[in-house]
């Protein structure tokens, strides 16, 4: 599907290039090749993460149009406190029009204290639909979507209206994982950014999970996230802060 990455997300992009071109051969639908230009809206977001009460590091989130209904997803961030240090890497390649979200490729990588991490997850719609994980299984895709997509998905059902939503994907680990998301009231936030009027939700896990996370998205910044709040065990995680925004 996709003819080239922007970016240089992983070793293996020269490959993933040419598998991507050639799928495109194999679409039917001639709409595929029509570029009437981005249904989402390109931005880069700039955060700061707090934790312990302080400061620790920065967050980016940007999303890019490639062309032909082919975008980029790409998260970074990089935290640090005493002895502590981790850095996270993810990017995503999917399709998007009025109506669907549709994921091509993962890459997540992970450095700092303690075990890297890295993971290479493919979703192929042909010749049959599975998701590939590299170095690990390959499953059937019965329509789940990667680690991060569902944020670009849940700003379009916020700006509709929405107040629940379910999301099946494949985690960082390599793992199928479900949130329930439940908008749960409106605030106004006080950010490095400035104030802002914003919907909140709840990401709710299965009940064996001790961690409890909450978002926040601004209607006036494309309903995109501003705010990411995560506890363990009743003790905060991390924090992030929308510092500044701008479109592509």
């Amino acid at each position: 599907m996709i003819t080239f990455f922007r970016h240089k997300a992983t070793p293996a992009n020269n490959r993933i290039s040419f598998t991507v071109s050639l799928f495109m051969l194999l679409m039917t639908s001639s709409a595929a090749f029509a570029d009437d230009g981005p249904v989402i809206p390109p931005f880069e977001a700039e955060y700061t993460a707090y934790k312990w009460g302080g400061d620790v590091g920065n967050v980016s989130i940007k999303l890019e149009y490639l062309k032909d209904e082919q975008y980029a997803l790409t998260y970074h961030s990089d935290v640090s406190k005493f002895f502590l240090s981790d850095e996270r890497f993810e990017h995503s390649v999917f399709f998007a029009s009025e109506q669907f979200i549709h994921p091509f490729s993962y890459y997540y990588k992970r450095t700092g204290t303690g075990p890297d991490k890295e993971l290479e997850v493919k979703f192929a719609s042909y010749p049959e639909k599975q998701i590939e994980i590299k170095g690990g299984e390959t499953l059937p895709w019965n329509g789940e979507t990667d680690n991060q997509l569902y944020r670009i998905d849940l700003a379009r059902k916020l700006a509709a209206g929405e107040t629940e939503v379910s999301y099946d994907f494949v985690n960082y680990r390599g793992e199928l994982k479900n949130y329930d998301i439940k908008v749960t009231g409106n605030e106004t936030l006080d950010l490095p950014y400035g104030k802002l009027a914003t919907i909140k939700v709840k990401l709710l896990r299965d009940h064996s999970s001790s961690r409890e996370t909450f978002a926040w998205f601004a209607p006036s910044l494309d309903y995109n996230l501003v705010r990411l709040q995560q506890f363990k065990d009743g003790d905060e995680q991390g924090d992030i802060r929308l510092k500044s925004y701008r479109h592509l």
